[in-house]
C-alpha cells in the first residue's frame, strides 16, 4: 500500500476532510496506488490509456472506447437513493435505508481495487464563484482511468476546487470502484451492481460498472439526484435534467434563455444544440449552454436564474449528421480531444462510424469491426444486419468545442430563464406548441409529461410513460414535496418564466408522416413562445394552454402543407379527455401533492368538458 499521505502532500491538496476521506477509502478497496489528478494531467492519462489499450485511436486527438458488452447504459434497476430517513421513500427514487446500502457497498468495494491504482479527482459541477457553487464540489475515487479521461471532459478538475472551500468538509463523497465486470450477474437474480447515492449524507457509491452516468458520479449523481436532493433540503434550487439555450434577434438586441426537459428519444440534445433556420439566420443567434443538466434559483433582481453545471457534452452518437445535429459534429471533429464509446470501429484506418452517421455504413469492410469488437465481414448470416454501433453508443467532449457554444456559459451568476418548456414524443394529442402562464398549471403539465410507449410494451394503446418532468429514473425525493418545491422556487421569483409544452413529433394518421419538418424550424415555435411573454402576440385559448395563429407564427421559407400546419396549432378535444383520465391515475400515485396542482388538473379537466 502507498503511502497516501506523503502523496496528497505531493500533490498539494491540502483539505484535511478529503485526506481523511481518501485514506478511508484507500484502507476499504485494498487500491495499490493513489494519484491525485487534474485536467492537466489528461495529455499524460490519454497516453498512458493508449499504451494499455484501454483506448483507441481514432484520428487527430481523436479515441475510441469499448465497454465491456453487458455495461452499456444507465441501469434504472440497480439506482438507489438512500437516506437514513423512511418519508424520503418517492414512487420513483428507488428508496432503501442508508445504513442498509453502505454496509453492502463496502462489503462489495473491500478489497475490491486490489492491485489497482485508486484515481483522486477534485472536482466542481459549476464555475467558480455561482451562487450554488457550495454544492457543486465533490472528490470521486475511481479505479479506472478511462473514466478519469471522461470526467476531465465533463467537469472543471483540479485541486484548487477542494482546497479553498469555505466550509472544507462541504463536498460530496463519490466513491466508484469497476469490480469484476464479466462476473457480476448483469441482470440476473444475483446482481451484484449497485449505484446508490446516499443522499442525506452527501456520498455516492457506485459499484459493478465503467460506463457513463455509472461510472462518471459528478453527472448524474451529482449533478441530478445529490443536486436536486439538496436543492430540496435547503429550499435554494432546483436541479433538472433540463436543456438550455439562448437565442438572440440580432435586429433588437433583445435574448431569451429558455430551459426544458424531454424525455428519451424525444429531440432534447438536437433542440439544446440547434441553429437557426436558413431564412431565419441573418436575424437570430442560437447560443448553447447544455444539452443534459440545469440547476435554477432565484437571483437577487427576483428573476429566476439557470447554469449548466457541467463543463462537457455526453451525447447519443446514433443518428447524429449534418441534418439532425450539425454542431454535434463540429464538436466532435479532428483535434478536439473527444473519445467516442461503443461505436463501430476501423482498425486499418482508425475510422469510426455509428447509425445515421451516413445513410449506409462504409461498403468497404476491410478492417470493420462492431461494438463489441467482433469484425463485420466476419459475421454470421443471422448477423449481418445488425447495428455496427450500440444504440446508446456516445461521445464525450467538452463544451468549448461546441462552435455555437455561449460566450458567458461560465459566467458564475447564471442567466435569467425566459422559458420553460416540456416536450414528449407523441404522434397525436399535443400540438407543435402550447403555452401555459399559469405556474401551477405550468408545473402540473411537467409533472404529466409524458412519451409514447408502445402497445406491446404496456397494452394501453394511447397511454404515454409518463416522466415527470424528465426526472423519474434521477428523483431523490418524494414527488410531493418535489412539486411543492418547484412551487415554491417559481413563484418566489417576480418575473417568472413562461411554461410550454411543445412536440415536434406529430404524424398524420393516414399515412404517417411527420406534419412538422422539426430540427431547425423547431426555434420557430420558440421565438413565437418569447414573443407571447413579451406581449408581441396573443395567441388563441384553448382547455390546454394558448395556441399560436397562423398568422403569428414565422414561416419563412418552411416547406409545410397548410393542412398540416392547421392540424399542427389545433387539438383534439376527444383525445385530451382521454388524456386527463390517464393523467389523474398518475397523479394519484404520489402523496402529500401541492392542492393547487390538483386545482390545475381540475381547471384543465373542467375546460375539456369533463
Amino acid at each position: 500500500m502507498a503511502d497516501v499521505d506523503a502523496i496528497l502532500e505531493a500533490a498539494h491538496l491540502k483539505n484535511d476532510h478529503v485526506r481523511e476521506y481518501v485514506r478511508y477509502w484507500a484502507g476499504i478497496t485494498g487500491a495499490a496506488n493513489i494519484e491525485v489528478v487534474s485536467a492537466d494531467d489528461d495529455a499524460r492519462l490519454v497516453q498512458e490509456a493508449l499504451e494499455a489499450g484501454e483506448i483507441l485511436p481514432a484520428g487527430e486527438d481523436l479515441y475510441y472506447s469499448r465497454s465491456y458488452f453487458k455495461d452499456t447504459a444507465r441501469s434504472e434497476e440497480r439506482t438507489i437513493v438512500a437516506t437514513s430517513n423512511p418519508a424520503d421513500k418517492g414512487v420513483y427514487n428507488n428508496w432503501y435505508p442508508a445504513a442498509e446500502m453502505k454496509e453492502k457497498l463496502t462489503g462489495l468495494m473491500t478489497g475490491a481495487s486490489a492491485g489497482k491504482t485508486m484515481y483522486v479527482i477534485p472536482y466542481l459541477m459549476s464555475p467558480p464563484g455561482s451562487p450554488v457553487e457550495k454544492y457543486a464540489a465533490g472528490v470521486q475515487l475511481t479505479d479506472n482511468r478511462a473514466v478519469v479521461l471522461h470526467i476531465n471532459r465533463m467537469a472543471r478538475v483540479g485541486t484548487d476546487f477542494i482546497n479553498n472551500l469555505a466550509n472544507p468538509d462541504s463536498f460530496v463523497r463519490a466513491v466508484h470502484v469497476t469490480g469484476d465486470l464479466e462476473n457480476l450477474g448483469q441482470g440476473t437474480p444475483e446482481d451484484k451492481r449497485y449505484f446508490v447515492t446516499v443522499a442525506d449524507e452527501r456520498t455516492i457509491l457506485h459499484f459493478g460498472s465503467s460506463y457513463g452516468g455509472n461510472a462518471l458520479l459528478g453527472k448524474i449523481a451529482h449533478g441530478l439526484r445529490q443536486a436536486a436532493y439538496d436543492g430540496w433540503a435547503s429550499g435554494e434550487f432546483l436541479a433538472e435534467q433540463f436543456m438550455l439555450l439562448g437565442i438572440t434577434d440580432k435586429v433588437t438586441g433583445k435574448k431569451w434563455n429558455i430551459a426544458g426537459g424531454f424525455p428519451s428519444a424525444s429531440g432534447k440534445t438536437n433542440l439544446a444544440m440547434t441553429l437557426s433556420p436558413d431564412t431565419l439566420g441573418d436575424r437570430y443567434y442560437v447560443e448553447f449552454y447544455g444539452d443534459d443538466i440545469t440547476w435554477m434559483w432565484v437571483g437577487s433582481d427576483g428573476r429566476l436564474y439557470g447554469m449548466n453545471p457541467e463543463f462537457g457534452v455526453f451525447g447519443v452518437a446514433k443518428d447524429t449528421n449534418e441534418k439532425t445535429n450539425p454542431t454535434a459534429l463540429d464538436a466532435i471533429a479532428p483535434g478536439t480531444k473527444s473519445i467516442f464509446t461503443n461505436i463501430a470501429y476501423n482498425t486499418k484506418t482508425q475510422e469510426v462510424w455509428f447509425e445515421g452517421r451516413t445513410p449506409l455504413p462504409p461498403a468497404d469492410l476491410d478492417g470493420w469491426v462492431d461494438w463489441k469488437g467482433t469484425p463485420i465481414a466476419d459475421r454470421p448470416e443471422a448477423e449481418k444486419n445488425a447495428p455496427w454501433a450500440h444504440p446508446n453508443s456516445r461521445f464525450t467532449t467538452t463544451l468549448a468545442n461546441v462552435p455555437n457554444v455561449a460566450a458567458d456559459f461560465e459566467n458564475p451568476v447564471g442567466v435569467p430563464i425566459d422559458g420553460i418548456i416540456f416536450g414528449g414524443r407523441t404522434s397525436d394529442r399535443e400540438p407543435l406548441i402550447r403555452a401555459i402562464t399559469d405556474v401551477a398549471e405550468g408545473v402540473y403539465d411537467g409533472l404529466t409529461l409524458g412519451a409514447e410507449a408502445t402497445f406491446a410494451a404496456d397494452g394501453l394503446d394511447g397511454q404515454l410513460r409518463y416522466d415527470p418532468m424528465s426526472m423519474r429514473p434521477f428523483m431523490s425525493y418524494p414527488e410531493g414535496p418535489y412539486a411543492a418545491h418547484w412551487l415554491s422556487i417559481i413563484n418566489a421569483t417576480t418575473d417568472k418564466p413562461i411554461f410550454a409544452h411543445v412536440n415536434w413529433f406529430q404524424r398524420d394518421a393516414a399515412d404517417g408522416h411527420f406534419l412538422w419538418p422539426g430540427y431547425r424550424d423547431n426555434l420557430r415555435a420558440l421565438l413565437w413562445l418569447m414573443r407571447l411573454k413579451d406581449g408581441e402576440v396573443t395567441g388563441v385559448e384553448s382547455p390546454v394552454g394558448i395556441l399560436p395563429t397562423k398568422e403569428e407564427l414565422d414561416i419563412e421559407g418552411l416547406d409545410i402543407e397548410p393542412a398540416d400546419l392547421d392540424k399542427l396549432l389545433t387539438i383534439d378535444i376527444d383525445r385530451w379527455r382521454q388524456e386527463v383520465g390517464f393523467r389523474q391515475a398518475h397523479l394519484e400515485q404520489f402523496t402529500n401533492l401541492p392542492e393547487a396542482i390538483w386545482e390545475a388538473h381540475r381547471r384543465v379537466a373542467e375546460a375539456l368538458g369533463e
